[in-house]
């Protein structure tokens, strides 16, 4: 299966891990493509599926069996109206001496998430912690 790539708040270290029951694959990765990253409301990231616009996106990279990913859909709501919806990319790491790129899971929601009220930040290339510590979980 390939491996999942998270850029959010299923990151290590950061309010939803404890779902993430994957085992981290060392480094730091970012989007091979452009991606646009938001905080909808100025709270909620969400990736966009526009490749090629915004910036790389730095993540971080997780092997995942059926079941961690399973979880990980749940939360994310993966199917459902207003949900995000799980699609490959390929993704690189962040280390110049890494090998080629590959392929990654990762969870895209809509562009019409952007057309919802409120402040929207971004295009960002990274989802930090301040970022994750200004939401109530």
């Amino acid at each position: 299966m390939p491996p999942l790539f998270v850029y959010g708040s299923l990151k290590e270290g950061f309010p939803n891990f404890h779902v993430n029951q994957g085992r981290r694959v060392p480094g730091e990765f970012r989007t091979m493509r452009p991606h646009p990253l938001y905080l909808v409301g100025g709270r909620l990231p969400c990736l966009l599926p526009a490749a090629g616009h915004g910036l790389q996106v730095q993540g971080q990279l997780f092997e995942v069996s059926d079941d961690a990913l399973a979880r990980m859909d749940a939360l994310e709501r993966v199917g459902q109206p207003g949900g995000y919806r799980r699609e490959l990319i390929e993704v690189q790491a962040m280390d110049p001496a890494a090998p080629d790129p590959l392929s990654a899971y990762v969870y895209l929601q809509s562009p019409a998430m952007l057309d919802a009220a409120g402040d929207h930040l971004g295009p960002l290339a990274l989802y930090t912690l301040e970022h994750a510590r200004s939401l109530r979980w």
